[in-house]
């Protein structure tokens, strides 16, 4: 699965959005509707699925879906994929 297309389904579910409304430019905060506690659920629920760790220090970085997907993109591209 692209890891945009599973980013946006953990969003849906999480956050109780439309799939349309997760386009890579879209604020986790802002467009989504996350709050603090959200984005805690999140970084935990994207580390679980994609077998990697966020520091802390580089959530803050995370604003869009684009910066997301990105950073795990970079972050796993020597792991192999599991379906």
């Amino acid at each position: 699965m692209e890891t945009l297309e599973k980013v946006r389904e953990i969003l849906c579910e999480q956050l109780d959005v439309e799939a349309d409304s997760v386009t890579m430019e879209a604020s986790i905060l802002d467009d989504l509707g996350a709050d603090s506690l959200d984005v805690v659920d999140l970084v935990m629920n994207l580390e679980e699925s994609f077998d990697t760790e966020i520091p802390d220090d580089e959530i803050e970085g995370l604003k869009t879906v684009g910066d997301v997907v990105r950073y795990i993109d970079e972050h796993t591209a020597d792991k192999p994929e599991e379906d």
